[in-house]
């Protein structure tokens, strides 16, 4: 298969002085066919973290598909091999949500599982058993993880039948809780799915269940505002193609009515939103966000709001051609990342590694 987006594996292409981009994972490479479903973290010690969905045999959303990540120790500019981090034989295991904690400097990740066999749609029709919900973390910089525990009777409802962990990063508020971005769905029908969030007190040891969105939404990212509630994104299945959101002032127990976002255009998919800086910590309230800005998938696009979300002057295009799922990073050294699947005739053929400056997105307005 042809893959047109970024360079060779590994190595780092300098489109533009403040851009670079790398392709991480190519279909047909590595012993699988086809990978899927990025995610990043930056470790407390700087180490850049790229995950995404190993699928052995298809393009499909079921089968045998395995966790993997690749990771970087000098920002970026290089990356080791692929490891695997959890694999279940035949089985799919999935949906990858890490979380630094920054106190302890962990990296806990939630995945979800379920039979290989079983697709999607058997599993939402309640003709296969529920999708289950699993934590692995590692204490190392990812080098090792520990055996991956199932949570899910502390984190779904009886009679929740599809479930998902981000597929994205999740975060870890001021007060230190760690909040996972998720969702699940009751039945097959679009009025049975529904966002929600997870979250952990105690550094991941133990996870309960936060509020629930309205229905027709789906997967979701989560974002600290600046005066302490929280921001929950979601995919919009209401045929409007703008993506929905809803707030909460009480640590994601319970959420706003839905509201839609009209700058933010979509196909129906993924998007990620991230915190750059705050005036807290020195700078401004900067938030970045990232999604194919199209009703098609295509057009992968980072945005940035100085407003916490009510507004997004800023967009930055990374790749015109097919796109879909990515996640946005904030490195050790300041730099954006952006990991998000891209190709020349379809969005599956890879996932690629995109690396710029404030400056380059803002085409020279801000500067860290």
């Amino acid at each position: 298969m042809t893959m047109a987006c970024g360079d060779q594996a590994g190595k780092a292409s300098s489109p533009e002085p403040s851009l670079r981009q790398v392709r991480l994972f190519a279909a047909g490479q590595g012993g699988y066919h086809t990978y899927r479903i990025p995610a990043l973290a930056v470790s407390t010690k700087g180490t850049l973290l790229a995950f995404c969905e190993a699928r052995k045999h298809s393009q499909a959303d079921s089968g045998d598909i395995d966790l993997v990540l690749r990771r970087s120790f000098d920002h970026g500019r290089s990356w080791g091999p692929a490891q695997v981090v959890v694999d279940d034989g035949g089985n799919t295991c999935g949906n990858p949500c890490p979380i630094v904690d920054r106190h302890t400097g962990a990296i806990v990740l939630l995945i979800t599982k379920n039979k290989g066999s079983h697709n999607e749609g058997q599993i939402m029709r309640g003709e296969s058993s529920p999708r289950t919900v699993w934590v692995t973390t590692s204490r190392d910089d990812g080098a090792t993880w520990s055996t991956s525990g199932d949570i899910s009777a502390q984190v779904r409802k009886p009679g929740w039948r599809w479930y998902a962990t981000g597929p994205c990063h999740g975060i870890q508020l001021a007060d230190g809780r760690l909040v996972a971005p998720c969702d699940h769905a009751l039945g097959p029908s679009d009025d049975d799915l529904h966002s929600h969030v997870i979250f952990s007190d105690d550094g991941g040891a133990t996870w309960r269940l936060g509020g629930v969105g309205e229905s027709k939404t789906d997967e979701s990212t989560v974002l600290e505002l600046a005066d302490g509630s929280l921001y929950l994104n979601m995919r919009n299945c209401r045929s409007t193609h703008r993506r929905a959101y809803s707030l909460s002032s009480d640590g994601g127990m319970t959420w706003s009515p839905l509201a839609e976002d009209a700058a933010l255009v979509e196909p129906v998919c993924q998007a990620s939103v991230l915190r750059l800086s705050t005036v807290k910590s020195g700078g401004e309230n900067r938030v970045l966000f990232s999604n194919p800005a199209s009703t098609r998938r295509e057009n992968l696009t980072v945005r940035m709001s100085r407003d916490e979300c009510k507004t997004w002057p800023v967009a930055k295009m990374l790749w015109a051609g097919p796109a879909a799922y990515s996640d946005l990073v904030v490195g050790a050294d300041g730099m954006i990342g952006c990991l998000f699947e891209c190709g020349a005739q379809g969005p599956r053929e890879g996932i690629v590694f995109a690396q710029f400056s404030l400056e380059w997105l803002t085409d020279g307005a801000d500067r860290r």
